[in-house]
């Protein structure tokens, strides 16, 4: 569990330190914006190994309960999951309504995915890892909306980037249902 922790504060904690400018500027010009780009990618990879790593060793020491989900809560993590990998994919996408209406897609896919999956993990480790991302989601909302950044511009009509991100983002969803056990262990269908 402490490698889980370690992978969380140092990825969440590069991400936090990415929103204090001040700071953050100060860095940019003492050492120069690729050696901060650098450090903060070297930073953000690594808490990412470790909380993979950390949540795999933790998974199979054994899970540890806080609450029994109810079953219905997989009938909303199955559209929050679906919303992030749209929201993802119209990250991409040409521009698009989807886009405009979310503002900051990848913000989005972050806290839909996290909430989906805090639903549906009642042990300790997923109640971990899922709430740090979804508080530094929505902590990242606030402090993207105080800098004055509007995110991406709001268009009338739906586009041929609407039609790619519902298909792209839909597409990748289905494989990553099938793909799902294979890769963390759990069938994200039941059974």
């Amino acid at each position: 569990m402490l490698i889980l922790i370690l992978g969380i504060v140092l990825f969440v904690g590069v991400h936090v330190f990415s929103t204090l400018r001040g700071p953050r500027a100060a860095l940019v010009e003492k050492y120069g914006a690729n050696a901060y780009k650098g450090a903060y990618s070297a930073v953000a990879l690594l808490g990412l190994v470790f909380i993979i790593w950390g949540f795999s060793r933790y998974r199979a020491e054994g899970l540890i309960p806080v609450w029994e989900p109810p079953h219905w809560t997989r009938h909303l993590t199955m559209p929050l999951v679906w919303v992030a990998f749209v929201a993802l994919a119209s990250r991409r996408a040409p521009a698009s309504r989807i886009r405009g209406w979310l503002r900051h897609p990848t913000l989005v896919a972050l806290k839909s995915w996290a909430l989906g999956h805090l639903l549906a993990n009642g042990d300790l480790g997923g109640m971990l890892l899922f709430g740090s991302l979804l508080g530094f989601g929505v902590y990242d909302r606030i402090a993207v909306k105080r800098r004055g950044d509007l995110g991406a511009p709001r268009l009338g009509a739906f586009t041929r980037g609407d039609a790619i991100a519902l298909g792209a983002g839909t597409a990748l969803y289905a494989l990553f249902l099938v793909l799902h056990p294979y890769l963390f262990g759990v069938s994200a269908l039941g059974g």
